[in-house]
């Protein structure tokens, strides 16, 4: 009986670090979500990046909770727009735009983003800023909200 139940005993604590280690293998993506994120493309200053904050619902488990998320949309025209995450691929603060020097800059260690592309002008961030999916429906905004891994080259969604 003593071996059978140590074996059973070394299966079952074998069992649970394999499964933890494989679990992210077969974790199932986050479905795509659109967010609206304005109502009215007429009410936009054209030219001039604007952040939007919004409510999202994230899941972890068994536990439901809310976020505040940030966006950042820039336009030409009021037709097309670009979005990108308001994180900073560094370590994960929040971007804001700096109108004197016509750039995105991450206060907590002077990263610097272009305002056409997102791209790293200077500072410790690893890539660009994170762009979104955007479209324009009935002349309102959306933007398909994805958190990205910070602190690395690869942009990988989580």
């Amino acid at each position: 009986m003593s071996i059978a139940s140590a074996v059973l005993t070394g299966l079952i604590a074998g069992f649970t670090p394999v499964a933890a280690a494989l679990s992210p293998a077969f974790r199932r993506p986050r479905a795509a979500r659109w967010v609206r994120v304005v109502p009215d493309v007429n009410s936009v200053d054209i030219g001039v990046p604007f952040k939007v904050d919004f409510i999202d619902e994230v899941q972890d488990g068994w536990i439901e909770s809310r976020a505040l998320r940030s966006v950042w949309l820039s336009t030409e025209d009021a037709v097309e727009f670009k979005a990108w995450s308001g994180v900073c691929t560094h370590l994960g603060c929040s971007v804001s735009f700096d109108t004197e020097k016509d750039r995105f800059h991450c206060p907590c260690h002077h990263g610097l983003f272009d305002k056409q592309s997102g791209e790293v002008l200077g500072g410790p961030p690893p890539r660009g800023l994170d762009p979104l999916p955007v479209k324009v429906e009935n002349d309102e905004v959306f933007v398909q909200y994805v958190t990205f891994r910070v602190g690395t080259e690869r942009r990988e969604p989580l």
